[in-house]
């Protein structure tokens, strides 16, 4: 089983979660994506555009041996997406935790408050003030108004020991422009998949998530997390688990 992290976070954020499956007999991956590690932080916002960003994900499903249950949390979530319809061969199955589709998420942005939710992603495409701002008002932004427990959230930023050490993550949302992600967004997921959702997510409104289904051909579940924060993998790692762990039997890795 692979689990990709979110924004901003690294691997560690599945570490209330990932016992819980070995528990249950799964075997789990996790990884610093791209840009969460000096050694893997290309400089330029091209180097991060879905493509390249599933591209690795696909690489480390084929190391270790090829197919996968895939499972992703945020911008993991995303990556998820893409690499069920890019890359159908390396993805059993799909579990995605808070985003929606790609396409409902987009679709959703004229016809909710979506967007108004989503105004952090056109700051991000400023030039080095967000680095800057984002680490200095870190506890405002994960804990005061993305609900993040202060003890998470204090986790996460000394994984960013400055403000250049923000510049890979936030090329994820500077990647954005530089693809036609509506039309990129278009094929179908027909894989098994599970869609985790908690409805106190100040990022990612239920329009998307209500709407989800429209673009899953395969056996599709969504399930609620009520009074949940956007950070289901640690606000909620047993409940999540029992539901993850419901898909992959009823789906087993063949």
């Amino acid at each position: 089983m692979l689990l990709l992290h979110g924004f901003p976070q690294h691997a560690d954020c599945w570490d209330r979660v990932v016992p819980l499956l070995n528990a249950a007999g799964y075997r789990t991956v996790t990884f610093d994506q791209r840009g969460y590690t000096p050694e893997a932080r290309p400089p330029r916002r091209r180097d991060y555009v879905i493509g390249e960003l599933t591209a690795d994900a696909a690489a480390v499903v084929e190391a270790y041996g090829g197919r996968a249950h895939v499972v992703g949390h945020d911008w993991g979530a995303i990556v998820a997406w893409f690499l069920a319809t890019d890359h159908p061969e390396r993805a059993a199955t799909v579990a995605s935790v808070s985003v929606p589709h790609p396409r409902a998420f987009l679709a959703s942005m004229g016809t909710s408050r979506q967007v108004l939710s989503s105004w952090y992603i056109l700051f991000f495409q400023l030039p080095w003030l967000p680095e800057r701002a984002l680490r200095a008002r870190w506890t405002w932004f994960l804990s005061d108004y993305a609900g993040q427990t202060p003890e998470g959230a204090r986790r996460d930023l000394a994984g960013f020991p400055d403000a250049e050490s923000l510049r890979g993550a936030i090329h994820w949302y500077r990647g954005l422009p530089l693809v036609n992600l509506w039309r990129r967004s278009g094929a179908r997921v027909q894989q098994p998949t599970l869609f985790v959702w908690s409805d106190h997510d100040v990022a990612l409104k239920r329009k998307g998530a209500e709407t989800t289904e429209r673009y899953v051909d395969g056996p599709y579940t969504f399930e609620i997390l009520p009074g949940v924060s956007h950070w289901i993998p640690e606000a909620a790692p047993e409940r999540f688990t029992e539901l993850l762990v419901a898909h992959l039997r009823a789906h087993p890795l063949e």
